[in-house]
């Protein structure tokens, strides 16, 4: 029932509703970032009184609303992913062979992950394989300090058939725990470079804030858009 409740939030929130400025959280919960970034794409951060410390949620919205919210816990694991269109859920299986962890990534500047995914569509599982590494350079983006990362993973079917495979190079926030979107390719196209890099960051308060549109390359590029661990 909670993630019917959630897909028609994001579904009202679609089409007409983008007629509005902006958007609110589900009741409950508070509001604690928006990052507009290229490609049209932007995200917006909260966090609700009833889940588990660390545990936070995540919105892309794209140049026709929104189309994905995740809930992660504090080491960025993908708990559970609402899609809108269509409609479906996917859940992360637990407990994971090898677990995504921002811990060992700050410690260790590398991190492996190796766990699966199911959905409520009736598709078959899949197993999503990779590494995290930290580059050793730090950026400030709108006064934003950010890792640099490397990163690269293969989704797998039940029988170890390699459906997709992915690299690219993406930031991540130490203050926020959170992967923030740079550039990344499929491994067959290595020439098709798909870039939604952080461009603004915008606090409660701010204008912008839990904007419901994006504001970089809209009319020039539309979001085709793959989530990246």
């Amino acid at each position: 029932m909670k993630s019917m409740v959630i897909l028609s939030a994001l579904l009202v929130l679609s089409g007409p509703a983008m007629a509005q400025s902006s958007f609110a959280p589900p009741q409950g919960c508070t509001g604690t970032l928006t990052v507009q970034l290229r490609s049209c794409l932007v995200t917006h951060l909260w966090t609700c009184e009833a889940d588990a410390p660390g545990e936070q949620w995540i919105a892309l919205f794209g140049q026709n609303g929104p189309f994905q919210v995740r809930k992660i816990d504090a080491e960025f694991q993908w708990l559970t992913t609402y899609y809108a269109d269509p409609p479906r859920t996917e859940t992360m299986v637990q407990p994971a062979p090898d677990p995504e962890s921002l811990t060992e990534l700050f410690a260790d500047a590398y991190d492996t992950y190796d766990f699966t995914v199911s959905t409520d569509d009736g598709a078959p599982p899949e197993r999503i394989l990779g590494f995290d590494k930290l580059t050793g350079e730090t950026v400030v983006i709108d006064g934003e300090p950010l890792l640099r990362t490397e990163f690269a993973y293969d989704t797998l079917a039940p029988d170890g058939t390699v459906l997709s495979s992915r690299a690219g190079q993406q930031y991540v926030s130490e203050r926020h725990r959170i992967f923030l979107f740079g550039t990344d390719w499929n491994a067959e196209t290595p020439g098709e470079v798909f870039d939604a890099s952080p461009v603004q960051f915008i606090y409660p308060g701010e204008a912008g804030f839990f904007a419901a549109s994006p504001r970089y390359d809209c009319g020039v590029t539309m979001s085709s858009f793959v989530v990246q661990p």
